[in-house]
């Protein structure tokens, strides 16, 4: 895009965003398709970018990891795959990275990091994150699975849907009621190793969009999970959620413009060359002025998250902040995959086109991660506290 020049990135960023930009042209977009059909990404995939060193990038090398606290390398890893267009790569390899290690990093045992972590970043475990039930979406104090201790383990009971990585994953990050009298205060976090007896998975979901993505349910009976891969301290699991959930939504938002970039792009190319009387449809005034009007809006956009990037790497970014984000940047990626179908027409409706694609995998990025309904609520704690 044409406008103003982004300064937050150094040579040393440009030339890592040149080696992810190379690798997922050779190595993830000649593969989304199949992909697509297939309701997951491969396993290979996720094995091949742990041996290019693009998974936890910010993992401590006692672990096997590269130990870069730099989060604008992980924001230029989103925005490529974003800008890729591959939605479905573009949610599940960010969240394995910025949204599950995290929990594993911060809050494991030494036990658990040391057993865990080495295989987060070969990618030999896929991992996910578990706190969304049937009955209990954004309201996660109201979760209903459990984990009893039982002295030397916990036993986990219930289920959770909507689980992003779901099929794959080999290791997710529980929230379950160690009290189910305490509301909140009752949640703590576990480590589930998916070969424990008991657990099990459903199939893939039909979803509207984001096809390449493994969601699914994932459900709970009796799994026996030992006293160390408890995170953190019992009953301050919210706590460290909502702590967490920062990151998530800033790495929501990220992905949500990169993929409007992409969609806007696809867009400018398809109107220059298709005809209509007699002429381009980029030669109508209506297609100008709504290319000049999207044009601004994701300019603003970019400026805006670059500047989170940099309040996040001096850990500035509060729970608000965030949410404010996450809302915006899912609000115009909707915007501007719609507006973008109507430019392409006809063929906008067609799923062979990308921007249909984009348009149904936008969708979803309004309620995840937090409904942008309560991100406004949060938004306006803050305003009102």
């Amino acid at each position: 895009m044409q406008g103003l020049p982004r300064t937050i990135f150094t040579e040393e960023h440009e030339m890592f965003r040149q080696s992810v930009r190379d690798y997922i042209a050779k190595e993830i977009t000649p593969h989304n398709a199949e992909w697509e059909k297939n309701k997951m990404v491969s396993k290979e995939s996720w094995k091949g970018l742990g041996e290019n060193g693009f998974l936890c990038l910010s993992a401590p090398e006692e672990f096997g990891g590269m130990g870069i606290e730099d989060f604008r390398y992980a924001a230029l890893f989103i925005e490529e795959l974003g800008l890729s267009g591959c939605s479905g790569p573009a949610i599940g390899y960010p969240l394995h990275s910025e949204i599950v290690f995290p929990y594993v990093h911060h809050y494991g045992t030494e036990v658990a990091k040391s057993k865990y972590i080495p295989k987060m970043i070969s990618g030999e475990m896929i991992s996910a994150v578990a706190m969304t039930e049937p009955g209990a979406g954004s309201d996660l104090q109201n979760i209903k699975a459990t984990a009893q201790d039982m002295g030397d383990h916990y036993l986990i009971n219930g289920s959770k849907t909507f689980i992003t990585n779901g099929y794959l994953c080999d290791l997710v990050v529980v929230a379950a009621k160690t009290d189910s009298s305490l509301g909140a205060k009752g949640i703590s976090l576990f480590l589930v190793d998916t070969t424990m007896e008991g657990f099990s998975k459903g199939v893939p979901f039909e979803k509207v969009g984001l096809h390449a993505q493994d969601t699914c349910e994932l459900f709970f009976e009796d799994v026996k999970v030992p006293k160390e891969n408890l995170l953190g301290k019992v009953g301050e699991g919210f706590k460290y959620l909502m702590i967490e959930l920062a990151q998530e939504r800033l790495v929501v938002a990220l992905a949500a413009l990169a993929l409007a970039e992409s969609t806007y792009q696809a867009t400018i190319d398809y109107v220059k060359q298709r005809p209509a009387f007699g002429k381009t449809v980029a030669d109508f005034q209506n297609t100008r002025f709504k290319l000049a009007e999207m044009s601004a809006k994701l300019e603003m956009a970019r400026i805006y998250m670059d500047q989170l990037v940099l309040l996040h790497n001096d850990k500035k970014v509060d729970s608000a902040m965030a949410s404010a984000a996450k809302y915006t940047m899912t609000e115009l990626q909707c915007e501007v995959a719609d507006e973008c179908v109507q430019l392409h027409g006809g063929y906008g409706y067609m799923w062979e086109y990308p921007v249909a694609r984009a348009y149904a995998d936008a969708r979803v990025q309004r309620i995840y991660a937090g409904t942008n309904e309560i991100m406004k609520e949060l938004i306006a704690r803050k305003i009102l506290s």
